[in-house]
């Protein structure tokens, strides 16, 4: 085996306040992630599930720890290992003002991993109309298909969601190309 190849050895110190820094960004500790960010900790620093901070915030719906993290460089783009973004996983937490807080910062409307779902996609699949209607204002693409071929209105259907395909049905197309 290749030396470099080796993972190092974390000893027990290093994994409990990694375990804390990840359990700030869940728990919306703001001022505390601001103090390690402001001396050197990584914005996109990653658990064991590809999971970042800013998505950790973004999903439990931590605004104040999420835009700390974004000021500190926190990438909104940075998918976990199941390919979900923080807008995506804001989406299907159905928490609209986290979906405005990414948006305005800049992550993509129809950002993620190749052939993953969108954040409209996953919006659509749980019937959050709100979330719908904003990523749709935000240029989000109704036609977008998955790795497996499928719109949201499809994947809204599939899941039994009532209002969403009606809405994406509805949804003005905007040329693209």
């Amino acid at each position: 085996m290749n030396p470099d190849d080796q993972k190092p050895v974390l000893d027990d110190a290093t994994l409990a306040f990694a375990g804390r820094v990840f359990q700030f960004a869940r728990m919306g500790h703001a001022e505390e992630l601001a103090d390690l960010l402001g001396q050197g900790l990584p914005p996109n620093l990653r658990n064991d599930k590809g999971d970042s901070l800013l998505m950790l915030a973004a999903y439990n719906g931590q605004a104040e720890a999420a835009r700390v993290i974004l000021d500190h460089g926190g990438d909104s783009e940075l998918a976990n290992d199941r390919g979900q973004t923080p807008l995506a996983g804001a989406a299907f937490k159905g928490d609209t003002a986290m979906v405005r807080l990414l948006l305005d910062r800049g992550a993509q409307v129809d950002g993620g991993i190749e052939g993953g779902r969108t954040a409209l996609m996953t919006a659509a699949m749980f019937d959050r109309t709100e979330i719908v209607d904003l990523l749709l204002a935000h240029g989000a693409d109704p036609d977008k298909r998955d790795g497996a071929g499928l719109t949201a209105a499809e994947m809204a259907q599939s899941m039994g969601a009532t209002r969403t395909p009606g809405q994406l049905a509805r949804a003005p197309r905007v040329p693209r190309g």
